[in-house]
């Protein structure tokens, strides 16, 4: 994208989105300790919106970093029939990045073992990783890194919710299920619709996943649209939700392996927490401007 193709307005917005994006993943990185000096960061490119700009992100970052490490950009070509092979190595030569191609024929696979009709982002999710681990230590990788972005970490937690039982997201950093290697999301922060102008804006070369079709049943498309429709009717509720996995409070959940409710005994001493499952004077303290009169009946009335 060249400046005299965008109006003076259009330059300024684009120009705040992408710094956006670097504050956030760079507040991402740092939080989490992502990525220590000398690290080699395997990068991997799906040839969506979301890997292109974290690939785009942690370059712009790399260069301002005040350590070193190295990033090498990595596709899966899964040999879906029509996938443009040359756009990434192209891409990728553009900008001289290190990259690698691995070719392995986990569409057929897939098409083979799922039946029509089914879902197959479960069986080709666990074939890619399984390549990309394999593909981390044979480059001498010491991160991979991948594109999830915020959203996909809440539509994450409310499938295990909802269908899984569980509370359980996307975590930031983990290490991969051969427990050999370290995963990273610098997008963590990230909100998607930031992404999806942030691709517009630098003209990404995407390259759709054809594999599974549009499958608009997919219980993760329906996630994505509660968590819409919530943002939609209430707004900041998605933001509140995020901010909640940040601050979870084991005494005041039911894992008895997370927190010893055998151990809870009365000591004569007020606690922090105690027994306010949700606290309702939180809500005040949010108030740009609160009137002192209207907190304090609100407190009355709650105490009573």
């Amino acid at each position: 994208m060249n400046a005299p193709d965008l109006h003076q307005k259009d330059l300024y917005e684009a120009n705040k989105l992408a710094k956006r994006l670097r504050r956030l993943a760079g507040q991402a990185i740092g939080d989490y300790q992502m990525i220590s000096a000398g690290d080699r960061v395997m990068v991997c490119l799906s040839g969506g919106k979301d890997s292109y700009a974290m690939l785009d992100v942690l370059l712009s970052l790399r260069a301002h970093a005040p350590i070193e490490f190295d990033i090498v950009a990595v596709n899966l070509d899964q040999r879906h029939p029509g996938y443009p092979e040359h756009v990434l190595p192209s891409y990728l030569r553009s900008l001289e990045v290190p990259f690698h191609i691995e070719v392995q024929d986990t569409y057929s696979v897939v098409k083979r073992v799922i039946p029509e009709g089914k879902t197959m982002c479960g069986l080709c999710s666990r074939l890619r990783r399984g390549v990309l681990y394999r593909v981390a230590k044979e480059l001498g990788a010491t991160k991979i890194a991948l594109g999830h972005h915020r959203d996909d970490i809440l539509e994450t937690f409310f499938l295990n919710l909802f269908f899984g039982g569980k509370l359980k997201a996307m975590p930031p950093k983990l290490v991969s299920d051969d427990g050999a290697h370290v995963v990273i999301r610098p997008l963590a922060y990230v909100e998607e619709h930031d992404l999806a102008a942030y691709a517009e804006v630098k003209k990404f070369p995407i390259i759709p996943c054809d594999l599974c079709g549009s499958q608009a049943t997919l219980q993760r498309k329906q996630m994505k649209d509660l968590l819409r429709d919530w943002e939609k009717r209430y707004p900041g509720r998605v933001d509140s939700i995020f901010r909640s996995l940040q601050d979870v409070r084991p005494s005041h959940l039911m894992d008895r392996e997370l927190f010893n409710f055998e151990a809870v005994k009365a000591t004569g001493i007020a606690t922090v927490e105690g027994d306010k499952a949700f606290d309702p004077q939180d809500q005040f303290s949010t108030l740009a401007d609160p009137k002192p009169a209207v907190i304090s009946l609100a407190k009355s009335t709650l105490s009573k």
